[in-house]
């Protein structure tokens, strides 16, 4: 009981502490107080991480009734576009889960022959990231963490240090498409870039990272895989490729995946499909995940209540919204404004410093928040920096990959570390400490976000 007192203490003070010094260096009271209300949503979140969506509840309502924002633009910012396309992917993974479709994934590529640790190792980061680019991290992660322990407990060997693996290669797979994280798409939806730009300009950097990864793990685990590859020799691979993962009916399995393919052809064309039709920008992109969500509940009608009850996760999507709302007024009161102001102030207005600045704060910041949080408070700044006459594309896919790579620095950094962590805790009873995955995380972090800074800062393709 005094911890949480003591922490809430501390979140009052820091965000008193806050609008105070805020006004002192020349913010509006309107200014200062949706400054304060955000960062206290913030620092709700990382103390109080049980009790997020009840900070974000608190903190949108004085927003409301001190008329820092009215109810127009907190519809207008609520970011539903972001929201309701989570709802559908959320409503078609369900309905992919249940066919079987990630288990055929993992049977298919887990038969492989003359299997060794690193071969292993290849597999699982490799499947982690593509997973995580066609669905997105959490449902990807939860599949990986099934099959991982399934595996290492035929072969008798510390779980560990691949789940670590794939929890990396998941994070870093999950920046290539707009699919793969919900910052993904609440980018595009704010930035103009369209799932072509990704596959263009995201997704081969992401993959450059990968492969990168699977060095580092290979040697930071050397010992781990020689103990792997003994007791691979002594036990036989064959019986665990055939019993690892059951699949259902094949027929259902055939249908979901047609109906997944088709799903994935309109998105990766929305923006073509929208300049032909004369649609608004990312109408197609919102309308494919909700029309395929409905004609999963149609087909499957007994089943359709347990889909948007169950494989919709509310909780979350509601904290994003009123998250989103607390961001927009930033916009709104002109704070985002006043801070890019202050940031060309320090930078001079150069794209080096400034894309370096945006990269590097969010990958450290992503170590520390889930990297939504994050993401959601950088996207106003960086639109402010548009009224300053900034290139902003840069600074997007600085603020996607620092957002994706810096979560691996830590064990909060993502929300599929965390998913994966309580998967491992519950099954093995096996609860990581900060300092084990520190190690390999913040090298990994490292490394692959100084890849980014360099092709950002670097190749004409990103400038």
């Amino acid at each position: 009981m005094k911890k949480i007192v003591l922490k809430l203490i501390t979140l009052v003070l820091i965000s008193c502490l806050l609008g105070i010094s805020s006004r002192l260096i020349g913010m509006s009271p309107k200014q200062s107080l949706s400054l304060a209300i955000f960062f206290a949503s913030i620092l709700g979140t990382l103390f109080f991480w049980d009790f997020r969506l009840s900070f974000a509840f608190i903190g949108t309502s004085i927003l409301l009734v001190t008329k820092t924002i009215d109810l127009d633009h907190v519809l207008e910012f609520s970011s539903l576009e972001v929201i309701l396309f989570l709802v559908g992917m959320m409503v078609i993974i369900g309905f992919l889960r249940e066919a079987g479709f990630f288990a055929w994934i993992m049977s298919r590529i887990l038969r492989t022959k003359n299997l060794s640790a690193k071969k292993f190792v290849l597999l699982i980061c490799v499947l982690s990231a593509l997973m995580s680019c066609a669905v997105d991290e959490v449902t990807s992660i939860i599949f990986m963490v099934a099959a991982v322990l399934e595996f290492c407990d035929y072969f008798e060997v510390n779980p560990v240090p691949y789940i670590i693996i794939s929890v990396l290669a998941t994070n870093i797979g999950s920046a290539g498409t707009v699919l793969g994280n919900p910052i993904g798409i609440l980018i595009a939806s704010k930035s103009g870039l369209t799932f072509e730009d990704f596959i263009l300009k995201a997704f081969p950097l992401a993959m450059a990272c990968l492969g990168l990864t699977i060095l580092v793990v290979i040697f930071w685990y050397r010992s781990s895989l020689k103990k792997l590859d003994e007791n691979i020799r002594e036990l036989g691979a064959n019986d665990i490729l055939i019993k690892l993962i059951s699949i259902p009916a094949e027929r259902h399995l055939k249908v979901s995946m047609g109906f997944f393919v088709v799903v994935l052809f309109f998105i990766s064309l929305h923006h073509r499909l929208e300049v032909a039709w004369g649609l608004v920008a990312n109408t197609v992109l919102l309308v494919v995940p909700l029309g395929g969500a409905g004609c999963v509940m149609i087909w499957k009608h007994k089943r359709a209540r347990k889909y948007i009850e169950k494989d919709v996760e509310w909780w979350t999507l509601l904290f994003f919204l009123l998250l989103f709302v607390q961001a927009g007024t930033l916009k709104y009161t002109g704070t985002t404004v006043f801070i890019a102001e202050k940031i060309i102030g320090l930078t001079g207005n150069n794209p080096f410093l400034l894309t370096s600045s945006i990269l590097w704060i969010s990958a450290i910041g992503s170590s520390i928040l889930d990297n939504v949080v994050l993401v959601a408070a950088f996207i106003p700044v960086i639109q402010g920096f548009g009224a300053l006459h900034v290139k902003l594309e840069p600074l997007w896919w600085a603020l996607l990959f620092g957002g994706c790579f810096g979560g691996n620095i830590t064990l909060i950094g993502s929300t599929a570390n965390i998913v994966a962590l309580g998967i491992l805790e519950k099954e093995k009873n096996i609860r990581m400490t900060f300092l084990r995955w520190f190690g390999i995380g913040l090298t990994v972090g490292v490394l692959t976000t100084c890849v980014i800074w360099l092709a950002l800062v670097s190749l004409p393709l990103y400038r």
